[in-house]
């Protein structure tokens, strides 16, 4: 299906098999090292939600067929389909943190000749997906060049919106709840990262909090308000933004 190639792994951080959906361009097919970026969905959604409600391979093809970007590869995974969602983080049974920083790169790896442990990784996401990208590439700087967020929960109480599970029932730790206090501890080895809300989104207030956090304690990053709600169209716009954003740090990293 429009070049779109699904994996069902076993995956060891979830206890069980997981989903992705990968697309390559044919303009990174061949070349090697090519950079992966993941892209994590929000609630309710699984591993075919960016492709098919969000057309995100259609976007990254024609982006990178135009030259706005280099040849890039996408791995669209499962948040590992727990309740509403997993938010991304270590549940006490379950590592869905591990599953997205670990394996799914692995698994890319694997299943796509293009992709190999030297390919520089991004991570991107909406809703519950910004939660876990802006946080876990906070977490993991030394795996991920950066990452970016739409409309983005910024901390693990907001869960409470859209889901109807209560997350004390699985111990996610303290430290795993906030993308404000995962960004301070690891704040001197950060590269610059972005993230976006629509101006009538629900979460716009708590987006605008994060942002002026940020610059009071002089974290590098870049926010970025546009009409819009927490909405499809909006994600399918703006995921232009965040892959035009990657591809400045690839040019920052090589000079």
């Amino acid at each position: 299906m429009e070049g779109l190639l699904f994996v069902t792994v076993k995956s060891q951080s979830l206890r069980g098999r997981a989903d992705i959906t990968l697309f390559a361009p044919e303009e990174a097919k061949q070349r090697m090292d090519v950079p992966l970026v993941i892209l994590l969905h929000g609630v309710y959604n699984s591993h075919w939600a960016w492709a098919l409600k969000g057309g995100a391979h259609r976007t990254l093809q024609r982006m990178v067929r135009s030259e706005e970007i280099p040849p890039m590869a996408l791995a669209m995974p499962s948040d590992g389909l727990w309740g509403d969602g997993s938010g991304y983080v270590p549940h006490s049974q379950q590592n869905f943190e591990e599953w997205i920083a670990n394996e799914v790169p692995a698994a890319a790896c694997e299943s796509m000749p293009c992709i190999s442990e030297r390919s520089p990784l991004f991570l991107n996401g909406l809703s519950m997906g910004g939660f876990g990208a802006l946080r876990i590439g906070a977490k993991y700087p030394d795996r991920f060049l950066t990452f970016a967020g739409h409309s983005s929960i910024t901390h693990l109480d907001q869960m409470k919106k859209f889901t109807e599970e209560d997350f004390a029932i699985v111990g996610v730790a303290e430290e795993n709840r906030s993308v404000l206090e995962t960004v301070l501890r690891k704040a001197d080895r950060l590269r610059p990262f972005r993230f976006d809300c629509g101006s009538s989104d629900i979460l716009i207030e708590e987006n605008r909090e994060l942002h002026q956090k940020l610059l009071q304690n002089g974290i590098a990053h870049e926010f970025e308000e546009f009409p819009g709600g927490h909405e499809w169209p909006y994600w399918e716009l703006h995921l232009e933004d965040a892959l035009r954003f990657f591809t400045r740090m690839l040019k920052a990293q090589k000079a």
